[in-house]
């Protein structure tokens, strides 16, 4: 199963970068990624008939739903985008005459990252049914009430950010309103949150190596992938104004601004 999806991840993967070669906009790798993790997810609950239904029925439902939504949600910031996200125009720049060759080893990449992020799940999927103890209804419950309040909340923030952003009138503004208001990343601190359900799922099979992931999901927000780079374009563009923000806000976990 894990070779076939690794397999489905690089097909979609190549396919991505074929169109981003010609339209010179690699942000869709994003928008890959997201994708390709919600039909591994979804295959694997399908068609892995090891646990017990309701594990199976929850990760392909909610695990799913998420990456489904996230997928939605980054299609559409990439739809409404007028130039290449900066992050690759600066990746496009530094390699030059090899960016397309250096784009496809990037999204061959991103497929084996695929497989990282969707490993929880498949390790969930993959466990007997008989290694699941009296506990398995409660912890599923648990982790189906994290699952929904991150899902809430980051689909609340996305929105409020993207509306914010509609208006030309902001241009050069922050937002600081709605759970803006109380987390400089109110989106990554759910994203962040979401990850707790699947440890929790996994104490009634007697699995704890997955609270791993949790630590790794906040080690690529707070600095990789997320907070560093959008704290500095934000600096970038919007100078004062953001450092205002930065002195009134909490960085990640909501929190009330200070005076």
């Amino acid at each position: 199963m894990l070779l076939n999806l690794l397999v489905l991840n690089v097909f979609i993967m190549f396919c991505s970068w074929l169109l981003v070669t010609y339209n010179q906009r690699a942000g869709l790798v994003d928008v890959a990624w997201s994708f390709s993790i919600a039909l591994n997810v979804i295959i694997a609950a399908w068609v892995m008939e090891t646990a017990p239904l309701l594990v199976r029925v929850f990760l392909g439902v909610f695990s799913g739903i998420w990456f489904l939504r996230l997928t939605w949600h980054l299609l559409r910031r990439y739809a409404n985008e007028t130039a290449e996200d900066t992050r690759y125009a600066n990746m496009r720049r530094a390699m030059g005459d090899y960016q397309h060759l250096g784009f496809l080893a990037f999204f061959m990449f991103q497929a084996g990252l695929v497989v990282l992020f969707s490993y929880p799940m498949l390790e969930l999927l993959n466990i007997p049914a008989q290694q699941w103890n009296d506990w398995t209804q409660a912890t599923v419950f648990m982790a189906g009430m994290i699952m929904l309040l991150a899902l809430i909340g980051e689909s609340t923030a996305d929105q409020q950010l993207y509306r914010f952003k509609l208006n030309p009138q902001n241009q050069d503004k922050t937002l600081d309103q709605g759970l803006w208001k109380y987390s400089r990343h109110p989106n990554y601190f759910f994203e962040w949150l979401h990850w707790f359900a699947y440890p929790i799922l996994g104490l009634a099979a007697g699995v704890y190596g997955l609270w791993l992931y949790p630590l790794l999901m906040w080690l690529f927000l707070y600095y990789i992938t997320g907070i560093p780079f959008s704290e500095q374009q934000a600096l970038a563009h919007r100078g004062d104004n953001y450092k205002d923000y930065q002195r009134r806000t909490s960085m990640f976990i909501p929190w009330p601004p200070k005076a």
